[in-house]
């Protein structure tokens, strides 16, 4: 099980991680911050659970390079 989440309020829309994980994320045209697909929101965080594995890699790799280290993600 793979979960990741956004703290889209610390959002400063770099875009990168629509870059790496463009299946996850999206830049919203109305705030210019990025977006997790799907996601519920629970208090300022967003949050994904997902069975397919082949999201971890690529949304691991947009965790890492996220300026703000707003997007955590877990393989359980």
């Amino acid at each position: 099980m793979v979960i990741v989440t956004l703290q889209r309020k610390k959002c400063i829309g770099c875009n990168y991680c629509v870059e790496l994980a463009p299946e996850q994320f999206q830049m919203s045209k109305k705030d210019g911050k990025s977006v997790l697909l799907h996601a519920k929101e629970k208090k300022g965080f967003f949050t994904i659970k997902s069975s397919d594995e082949l999201i971890y890699l690529k949304c691991q790799n947009a965790a890492k390079v996220c300026p703000e280290n707003i997007i955590d993600v877990k393989n359980i």
